[in-house]
């Protein structure tokens, strides 16, 4: 049977209450191995197929952008517990956009600018790797999330970066984060992240489909093209 992508859009809502919340990896074995080690990893459930007979695969991917801070413990709680797993669920109707930064303020008429975050330099240092690597590789998503899953996002980077990347080096990595390009790809990021409307109260933000949802819940259903309101595939709570 065709099918076609229907997209409700309950939105996300976020309250950062546990700035103690330390986010671990929740099993030894790295992402890429989890449906190969889904028992030992309790992710079972996230591993069975998503192909629906027939889904049409020209349908544009729900877009998902999540304006965060490396540091930020309710942003990693999110990033790591919530929305990589998913990710790693719905890929194929799904595409994501990390966008670091957060609270963190610009200053400065011209490059280079001048950064101030959060949580300190630390994360400032963390913002900036995080880009830089988003910019070098087409694996930063799985390299972030190890980042973000560790005991420490900074000290982790290079293992993380050498773990799913084998054809860039880190020294390129440091290259962008001291120089000109780190810097304009974070004024990118603070540029993005002052774009939005309405302007983003806290962190983990989310904007579907370049929308601010509203409410407690993320639903994806794929639906007959018929246009029948009865779940056709996969139905998945975020939040």
């Amino acid at each position: 049977m065709n099918v076609s992508l229907g997209l409700f859009l309950l939105g996300f809502y976020f309250v950062l209450e546990s700035s103690e919340c330390r986010p671990s990896s929740p099993c030894l074995y790295p992402p890429a191995q989890w449906c190969r080690s889904a028992e030992k990893c309790g992710v079972q459930k996230h591993c069975f197929e998503q192909k629906a007979d027939g889904l049409n695969q020209t349908d544009s991917p729900v877009e998902v952008a999540l304006y965060y801070e490396s540091l930020c413990p309710g942003c990693r709680q999110f990033l790591v517990l919530q929305l990589y797993p998913t990710l790693l669920m719905l890929h194929d109707i799904m595409a994501v956009s990390l966008v670091p930064f957060g609270n963190a303020q610009e200053s400065g008429q011209k490059p280079p600018y001048t950064f101030t975050c959060q949580h300190g330099e630390d994360e400032c240092l963390g913002n900036m790797i995080e880009a830089c690597i988003m910019n070098l590789t087409q694996f930063s998503f799985p390299i972030i999330y190890c980042m973000e899953s560790s005991e420490d996002v900074i000290k982790s980077a290079q293992v993380c970066f050498q773990l799913y990347e084998s054809k860039v080096d880190w020294n390129t990595v440091m290259t962008c984060v001291k120089g000109d390009l780190g810097n304009q790809l974070m004024h990118a990021n603070a540029l993005m992240t002052q774009a939005l409307n309405p302007p983003h109260q806290y962190v983990p933000w989310v904007t579907i489909n370049g929308v601010r949802g509203t409410s407690t819940a993320l639903y994806l259903f794929i639906y007959p093209k018929q246009g029948k309101r009865e779940p056709a595939c996969v139905e998945v709570l975020l939040g």
